[in-house]
């Protein structure tokens, strides 16, 4: 990325150092007074300038008279200064300053102010956004997608809804890609972990604090600092665990397993759940503070199925640096109607499929030999078939099949894992073991 010019408007030597520090790898002029700076924005063209208002003993708010001349200039001017009264914030923006802040939390202000330039000062490219990082045409999904990128350079936590691969994760990358954070994008989801083994890996531990502890470790918090941290699944996690993770995001510090000193990370949370989150709280399986926290902003992503027409677009992206794909005109009427259970992951699991196997020329038998299951030739979430069936039989049998079609999907889906069919469609073992064995009966016939 090109760098910024910018120009620091700024009586304070201390405020300018300060500055100088957090504006490192940009091209930085400095103003100390007011003449100062009204000639460096008549001669140079900047990008960027920061306006302190009081610029010397006695001033009568000098700074002021600077913004329509930056604004003149098409300068994106921001002010930084300790003098915030109403009456001069009002004044500021009536001005033309795009952005107002009190001196004192330049690290994150400055981080955050220059994100925000490039996404939106310089011009948001949301149309790449959606044709290369998050596909989509759907206009809902737009909107969220585009709402929650105009926070992404901000600290605002955001909590991500939506069923298992609707693009939960892909989406929290593109918004950490998006933060302008200089820190890592560490992901985790809390399903896989037991509570003392997700304490271990979210807080670290030292050497010797339990007896597998043969080294010091880090936890996924300082993996963070100055980055971002993506919890997926979050309703899995214990109440303790919540209070204990909601005490670290609040106040930035923890104490690793086996330490009797704290340690700081400057992490941004962004978190996920595929559950219902007024049931969890219902159920008090989610604490009421600890949702409170992670959910400045919620984005919630429709399953595949209400947003069908991302489903060639997908197809093509999936296809772009490998074989491309041409489908019959029945092929593609059948593939709109599957109800697509497994969103985006299923579509792209079948798109290897089908890629592998043929010659390119996609027809629908070939399609049918990869999809089986939940094809619903209209916008029911039953087939025509399963209704007649329940209208002749009674509702029970075809509850019956719908939920061995679902076991044994999932079991598809976790490659035979019964452990973890078990966990995901919180079921008992019986009734896993009685699918599985009606399976293996109906396949000797």
């Amino acid at each position: 990325m090109d760098k910024l010019k910018i120009l620091v408007i700024d009586d304070d030597k201390l405020a300018r150092d300060i500055m100088s520090d957090n504006l490192a790898g940009q091209a930085v002029d400095f103003a100390g007074d007011k003449a100062a700076a009204e000639r460096r924005l008549k001669a140079g063209h900047y990008d960027l300038c920061f306006i302190d208002l009081m610029l010397g003993e006695n001033d009568d708010y000098s700074g002021l008279k600077l913004i329509p001349l930056a604004v003149s200039k098409g300068i994106y001017s921001v002010v930084m200064s300790s003098c915030d009264t109403e009456e001069t914030i009002i004044r500021a923006y009536a001005l033309g300053c795009k952005e107002f802040y009190v001196k004192g939390n330049e690290r994150a202000n400055v981080t955050a102010i220059i994100a925000r330039y490039h996404q939106g000062g310089a011009g948001k490219k949301v149309e790449g956004v959606f044709s290369k990082e998050f596909i989509t045409n759907d206009p809902a999904t737009r909107s969220m997608v585009a709402e929650a990128l105009k926070h992404a350079s901000t600290s605002l936590p955001i909590l991500l809804l939506g069923p298992s691969g609707t693009g939960k994760t892909t989406l929290a990358e593109l918004l950490h890609k998006h933060s302008g954070r200089d820190g890592a994008f560490v992901a985790m989801n809390c399903a896989a972990y037991t509570e003392e083994l997700l304490e271990a890996e979210l807080f670290g531990y030292k050497k010797g604090s339990f007896t597998d502890a043969h080294e010091n470790r880090k936890g996924k918090l300082a993996q963070a600092d100055k980055g971002t941290l993506f919890l997926d699944e979050i309703g899995t996690m214990s109440q303790k665990m919540q209070m204990k993770l909601l005490k670290a995001i609040e106040e930035k510090s923890f104490y690793p397993l086996g330490a009797d000193k704290p340690e700081y990370s400057d992490f941004r949370v962004i978190s996920a759940t595929l559950e219902d989150v007024q049931k969890l709280l219902t159920e008090n399986k989610l604490r009421f503070d600890f949702f409170q926290r992670v959910h400045g902003l919620t984005v919630t992503l429709k399953p595949l199925a209400q947003r069908k027409c991302d489903i060639f677009p997908l197809i093509q992206a999936f296809t772009k640096k490998n074989k491309r794909l041409a489908f019959d005109p029945e092929a593609k009427e059948y593939l709109l109607a599957h109800g697509w259970p497994g969103n985006t992951r299923e579509l792209k699991r079948f798109v290897g499929l089908v890629a592998a196997g043929t010659d390119g020329q996609v027809t629908l038998e070939t399609v049918k030999c990869h999809i089986t299951l939940f094809a619903a030739p209209g916008p029911l979430v039953f087939t025509q078939a399963q209704y007649d069936h329940a209208l002749e039989h009674g509702l029970a049998g075809v509850v019956e099949n719908l939920q061995a079609g679902i076991i044994r999907y999932n079991m598809n889906e976790n490659h035979g894992k019964k452990a973890a069919t078990l966990k995901q469609l919180k079921i008992s073992k019986r009734l896993l073991y009685s699918v599985v064995g009606k399976a293996r009966e109906a396949g000797r016939k």
